[in-house]
Protein backbone atom coordinates (compact mmCIF):
# COMPACT_ATOMS: atom_id res chain seq x y z
CA UNK A 1 0.00 0.00 0.00
CA UNK A 2 2.92 2.31 0.70
CA UNK A 3 3.99 2.00 -2.93
CA UNK A 4 0.48 2.69 -4.22
CA UNK A 5 0.08 5.80 -2.10
CA UNK A 6 3.44 7.09 -3.29
CA UNK A 7 2.49 6.44 -6.91
CA UNK A 8 -0.67 8.48 -6.40
CA UNK A 9 1.38 11.34 -4.97
CA UNK A 10 3.89 11.26 -7.84
CA UNK A 11 1.18 11.23 -10.49
CA UNK A 12 -0.74 14.11 -8.88
CA UNK A 13 2.46 16.10 -8.46
CA UNK A 14 3.50 15.50 -12.06
CA UNK A 15 0.06 16.61 -13.23
CA UNK A 16 -0.46 19.68 -11.04
CA UNK A 17 2.94 20.68 -9.66
CA UNK A 18 3.57 22.18 -6.19
CA UNK A 19 0.51 23.81 -4.63
CA UNK A 20 2.22 26.12 -2.11
CA UNK A 21 -0.64 25.63 0.33
CA UNK A 22 -1.78 27.19 2.75
CA UNK A 23 -2.00 30.70 1.21
CA UNK A 24 -1.48 33.02 4.18
CA UNK A 25 0.93 35.67 5.44
CA UNK A 26 1.13 34.35 9.01
CA UNK A 27 0.41 31.16 10.97
CA UNK A 28 -2.39 32.98 12.78
CA UNK A 29 -4.02 33.78 9.47
CA UNK A 30 -3.93 30.05 8.70
CA UNK A 31 -5.73 29.33 11.97
CA UNK A 32 -8.44 31.86 11.24
CA UNK A 33 -8.77 30.58 7.68
CA UNK A 34 -9.08 26.98 8.87
CA UNK A 35 -12.16 27.93 10.88
CA UNK A 36 -13.68 30.20 8.23
CA UNK A 37 -13.30 27.62 5.45
CA UNK A 38 -15.73 25.22 7.12
CA UNK A 39 -18.64 24.55 4.72
CA UNK A 40 -17.59 27.10 2.13
CA UNK A 41 -15.08 27.62 -0.69
CA UNK A 42 -11.77 29.37 -0.38
CA UNK A 43 -12.77 32.38 -2.49
CA UNK A 44 -15.33 33.34 0.12
CA UNK A 45 -12.77 32.88 2.90
CA UNK A 46 -10.34 35.17 1.10
CA UNK A 47 -12.98 37.92 1.07
CA UNK A 48 -13.62 37.54 4.79
CA UNK A 49 -9.91 37.55 5.62
CA UNK A 50 -9.49 40.55 3.33
CA UNK A 51 -12.03 42.42 5.45
CA UNK A 52 -10.10 41.62 8.63
CA UNK A 53 -6.83 42.72 7.05
CA UNK A 54 -8.34 45.92 5.74
CA UNK A 55 -9.26 46.90 9.29
CA UNK A 56 -5.95 45.62 10.69
CA UNK A 57 -7.70 43.11 12.90
CA UNK A 58 -5.89 39.93 11.96
CA UNK A 59 -4.08 39.68 15.30
CA UNK A 60 -5.18 37.52 18.26
CA UNK A 61 -5.74 40.31 20.83
CA UNK A 62 -7.46 42.70 18.43
CA UNK A 63 -9.74 40.02 17.09
CA UNK A 64 -10.56 38.78 20.58
CA UNK A 65 -11.51 42.27 21.78
CA UNK A 66 -13.72 42.84 18.75
CA UNK A 67 -17.43 42.65 19.48
CA UNK A 68 -19.23 39.52 18.35
CA UNK A 69 -21.58 41.60 16.17
CA UNK A 70 -18.73 43.39 14.41
CA UNK A 71 -16.79 40.17 13.87
CA UNK A 72 -19.82 38.47 12.35
CA UNK A 73 -20.31 41.38 9.95
CA UNK A 74 -16.70 41.33 8.78
CA UNK A 75 -16.60 37.59 8.11
CA UNK A 76 -20.02 37.52 6.44
CA UNK A 77 -18.58 36.57 3.00
CA UNK A 78 -17.46 33.22 4.47
CA UNK A 79 -21.06 32.18 5.12
CA UNK A 80 -22.63 30.92 8.36
CA UNK A 81 -21.07 34.05 9.83
CA UNK A 82 -22.94 33.99 13.14
CA UNK A 83 -21.84 30.42 13.82
CA UNK A 84 -18.29 31.08 12.64
CA UNK A 85 -18.02 34.22 14.75
CA UNK A 86 -18.86 32.11 17.81
CA UNK A 87 -16.32 29.49 16.80
CA UNK A 88 -13.62 32.08 16.21
CA UNK A 89 -14.34 33.65 19.60
CA UNK A 90 -14.13 30.23 21.25
CA UNK A 91 -10.80 29.52 19.59
CA UNK A 92 -9.40 32.95 20.43
CA UNK A 93 -10.37 32.53 24.07
CA UNK A 94 -8.55 29.16 24.11
CA UNK A 95 -5.51 30.54 22.26
CA UNK A 96 -5.08 33.58 24.49
CA UNK A 97 -5.92 31.86 27.77
CA UNK A 98 -3.61 28.89 27.20
CA UNK A 99 -0.87 30.32 25.01
CA UNK A 100 -1.17 34.11 25.40
CA UNK A 101 -1.91 34.34 21.69
CA UNK A 102 1.64 33.26 20.94
CA UNK A 103 2.24 30.82 18.08
CA UNK A 104 5.63 29.74 19.40
CA UNK A 105 4.20 28.83 22.80
CA UNK A 106 1.60 26.69 21.09
CA UNK A 107 4.07 25.02 18.71
CA UNK A 108 6.12 23.68 21.61
CA UNK A 109 3.30 21.39 22.74
CA UNK A 110 3.28 17.72 21.75
CA UNK A 111 1.17 17.08 18.65
CA UNK A 112 -1.15 14.52 20.24
CA UNK A 113 -1.75 16.67 23.31
CA UNK A 114 -2.35 19.80 21.27
CA UNK A 115 -4.77 18.01 18.95
CA UNK A 116 -6.74 16.85 21.98
CA UNK A 117 -6.87 20.43 23.26
CA UNK A 118 -8.02 21.81 19.92
CA UNK A 119 -10.79 19.23 19.63
CA UNK A 120 -12.11 20.40 23.00
CA UNK A 121 -12.75 23.88 21.58
CA UNK A 122 -16.34 24.43 20.49
CA UNK A 123 -16.67 24.26 16.71
CA UNK A 124 -13.28 22.68 15.99
CA UNK A 125 -13.51 19.19 14.56
CA UNK A 126 -10.77 16.83 13.33
CA UNK A 127 -10.29 18.44 9.90
CA UNK A 128 -9.99 21.96 11.32
CA UNK A 129 -7.73 20.83 14.15
CA UNK A 130 -5.42 18.96 11.79
CA UNK A 131 -5.34 21.90 9.36
CA UNK A 132 -4.16 24.13 12.21
CA UNK A 133 -1.58 21.55 13.31
CA UNK A 134 -0.18 20.92 9.85
CA UNK A 135 -0.40 24.27 8.10
CA UNK A 136 -0.01 26.74 10.97
CA UNK A 137 2.21 24.84 13.39
CA UNK A 138 4.19 22.48 11.14
CA UNK A 139 3.00 19.41 13.01
CA UNK A 140 2.80 16.03 11.20
CA UNK A 141 -0.99 15.68 11.03
CA UNK A 142 -2.48 14.38 7.78
CA UNK A 143 -5.61 16.36 6.95
CA UNK A 144 -8.61 14.44 5.65
CA UNK A 145 -11.45 16.18 3.82
CA UNK A 146 -14.31 15.34 1.48
CA UNK A 147 -12.04 15.47 -1.58
CA UNK A 148 -9.59 13.03 -0.05
CA UNK A 149 -12.29 10.55 0.89
CA UNK A 150 -13.99 10.78 -2.52
CA UNK A 151 -10.76 10.04 -4.39
CA UNK A 152 -9.81 7.12 -2.15
CA UNK A 153 -13.29 5.56 -2.34
CA UNK A 154 -13.42 5.85 -6.13
CA UNK A 155 -10.05 4.13 -6.41
CA UNK A 156 -11.17 1.39 -4.01
CA UNK A 157 -8.56 2.22 -1.38
CA UNK A 158 -11.04 2.69 1.45
CA UNK A 159 -14.68 1.87 2.11
CA UNK A 160 -17.36 4.51 1.74
CA UNK A 161 -18.21 4.32 5.44
CA UNK A 162 -14.60 4.80 6.62
CA UNK A 163 -14.30 7.29 9.48
CA UNK A 164 -12.03 10.32 9.58
CA UNK A 165 -9.65 8.59 11.98
CA UNK A 166 -9.54 5.43 9.86
CA UNK A 167 -8.65 7.41 6.73
CA UNK A 168 -6.01 9.41 8.57
CA UNK A 169 -4.51 6.20 9.98
CA UNK A 170 -4.48 4.75 6.45
CA UNK A 171 -2.19 7.56 5.31
CA UNK A 172 -0.03 7.62 8.42
CA UNK A 173 0.65 3.87 8.19
CA UNK A 174 1.33 3.96 4.47
CA UNK A 175 3.50 7.07 4.22
CA UNK A 176 6.64 8.46 5.75
CA UNK A 177 5.89 10.99 8.47
CA UNK A 178 6.99 14.32 7.06
CA UNK A 179 5.32 17.70 7.47
CA UNK A 180 6.14 19.07 4.01
CA UNK A 181 5.15 15.79 2.37
CA UNK A 182 1.82 15.66 4.23
CA UNK A 183 1.23 19.30 3.31
CA UNK A 184 1.86 18.79 -0.39
CA UNK A 185 0.00 15.47 -0.58
CA UNK A 186 -3.17 16.87 0.96
CA UNK A 187 -3.03 19.99 -1.21
CA UNK A 188 -2.67 17.86 -4.35
CA UNK A 189 -5.67 15.73 -3.37
CA UNK A 190 -7.73 18.89 -2.85
CA UNK A 191 -6.65 20.18 -6.27
CA UNK A 192 -7.64 16.89 -7.92
CA UNK A 193 -10.96 16.83 -6.07
CA UNK A 194 -11.84 20.37 -7.13
CA UNK A 195 -10.75 20.12 -10.76
CA UNK A 196 -11.13 16.49 -11.79
CA UNK A 197 -12.71 14.11 -9.28
CA UNK A 198 -15.91 16.13 -9.04
CA UNK A 199 -18.81 15.00 -6.90
CA UNK A 200 -21.05 14.94 -9.96
CA UNK A 201 -19.73 14.20 -13.44
CA UNK A 202 -16.10 13.46 -12.57
CA UNK A 203 -13.62 14.00 -15.41
CA UNK A 204 -12.23 10.47 -15.37
CA UNK A 205 -10.87 10.69 -18.91
CA UNK A 206 -8.26 13.26 -17.90
CA UNK A 207 -7.57 11.92 -14.40
CA UNK A 208 -3.85 11.28 -13.82
CA UNK A 209 -4.82 8.40 -11.54
CA UNK A 210 -6.96 6.50 -14.08
CA UNK A 211 -4.24 3.91 -14.75
CA UNK A 212 -3.79 3.02 -11.09
CA UNK A 213 -5.18 -0.37 -10.16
Amino acid sequence: MNNRLNIIYKKLYAHSGPQNWWPADTPFEVMVGAILTQNTNWRNVEKAIGNLKKHRLLEPDRLYRLSYKRLAALIKPAGYYNIKAKRLKAFLKFFIKNYKGNIRNMSLIDTHQLRHQLLSVNGIGPETADSILLYALDKPAFVVDAYTKRILVRHHLIKADASYEQIQSFFRKGLKTNVKFFNEYHALLVKAGKDICLKAKPKCAICPLKSIK
